[in-house]
């Protein structure tokens, strides 16, 4: 019977050769996961052997991850953005270049009773993420996904904040006015689906791709928050780093002040626009 040090050895070189990026730190975690260990007590254990009664389990997880099938799938929840997600096939698995997204977006709350709209929520994770940063404001979250809302509120309740969900496409019906708008949207241009990574391919496609250049949620989207953003609130996004700055231009050109912000790697991937003030709709819609 394997001591822990053993089979997390023997774990890290199976998955290293099946391909995965980082098969020590997913081996551990996968041991931790069953054998539900922090990293110190893995460490002081290190020598102890492998339970009996969890090998099968193990076992199993190992398999699994070693087909590729996304980390996060298997642990089940995901630590992201200072909330604790339920993770599996029925969203995207949050990425951490979207935490910085949520960061970037708070910068803009400074009022505790300003109206928010993420659009496209998936898991709910910018959603969750500015109402635990932000527990006054109003939060509102859209998903054209039925099985994605389910899973978005089911995080909701696991926190135990109050989000309100519409699905739907976009802006969902919702009336502004809205102080901000957030959307981490489909943007991979559709020739990418071709050579995506293993665990890629279990993300639901409906959030990856976004016709032939990313955008075409991007546009509609922009244009369906003109009319629901109070003046002078921005329109945060995400988007692939091969097109931001293109996208930016564009809203330039419709009469938006936009700018292009990079992520922590110095890639060009957020793009934060405001309406200028001789484009701002004439009327703004009654709130909710």
């Amino acid at each position: 019977m394997p001591t822990l040090r053993e089979w997390l050895r023997e774990a890290t070189a199976q998955l290293a050769a099946a391909g995965v990026v980082s098969p020590e730190v997913d081996a551990r975690a996968l041991l931790q996961h069953v054998l539900k260990l922090s990293a110190s007590g893995l460490l002081l254990r290190a020598h102890d052997a492998v339970p009996a009664e969890q090998q099968a389990r193990l076992s199993e997880l190992l398999a699994r991850r070693a087909a590729r099938v996304p980390l996060q799938h298997l642990l089940g929840e995901v630590e992201w953005g200072g909330v604790q997600l339920r993770t599996d096939r029925r969203a995207l698995v949050p990425r951490p270049e979207t935490e910085w997204l949520l960061h970037l977006a708070l910068q803009d709350l400074t009022g505790g009773a300003a109206r928010v709209l993420d659009v496209g929520t998936g898991t709910g994770a910018l959603a969750l993420g500015l109402k635990a940063a932000r527990p006054g404001a109003q939060v509102y979250a859209t998903d054209l996904s039925a099985e994605a809302m389910s899973l978005a509120q089911e995080n909701a309740r696991l926190m135990g904040v109050d989000v309100q969900f519409a699905e739907g496409h976009l802006l969902a019906g919702l009336p502004g006015p809205f102080d901000l708008i957030v959307s981490n949207p489909p943007y991979l241009p559709a020739g990418d689906q071709a050579a995506a990574d293993p665990e890629v391919r279990h993300d639901p496609p409906l959030a990856l791709y976004a016709g032939p250049d990313g955008l075409d949620v991007a546009r509609p989207l922009a244009t369906e928050a003109r009319a629901a953003l109070a003046p002078g609130a921005p329109l945060w996004l995400e988007l692939d780093p091969r097109n931001a700055a293109l996208f930016a231009a564009e809203l330039r050109a419709a009469g938006w002040a936009a700018a292009v912000h990079p992520d922590l790697t110095g890639r060009e991937r957020f793009v934060r626009a405001v309406l200028s003030a001789r484009s701002q709709p004439r009327e703004t819609m009654p709130g909710v």
